[in-house]
């Protein structure tokens, strides 16, 4: 019997992304999804690369029990990092996880140089 054709259309598999790191950015991918959540990581961009709990209530009309828990899903994801100074809860980002995220969009971006050739029969 006959090998069965292999499809030369897609790049070489050696070229996808390993398994963890898919897993990885779809964890990342998934925290973003939430319009609250784009919009605290934002808030917290903007206000100086790290602000505290108290300053992310203020823009949002949601209880502090739904903006922890925003905070914790960022948090897990690995998207923020979090310190406590006294009372307060000071909120980063995390370079790294956003620098792995534009690496992402810039790959997805990058369109292939040479069509796979199309045999017509």
């Amino acid at each position: 019997m006959p090998d069965a054709p292999t499809c030369s259309c897609a790049g070489s598999p050696d070229a996808t992304l390993p398994s963890a790191t898919v897993e990885e950015r779809v964890d990342e991918l998934k925290a973003l999804a939430s319009p609250v959540r784009l919009r605290m990581v934002d808030l917290i961009y903007h206000g100086g690369g790290e602000i505290c709990v108290c300053e992310i209530q203020e823009h949002f009309d949601l209880s502090q029990p739904t903006i922890s828990h925003h905070l914790k899903v960022l948090r897990e994801a690995g998207l923020i990092h979090s310190r406590q100074e006294g009372t307060y809860v000071y909120h980063r980002v995390d370079p790294a996880a956003f620098g792995n995220l534009s690496a992402l969009m810039e790959r997805l971006s990058t369109v292939r140089d040479e069509e796979p050739a199309m045999d017509v029969a």
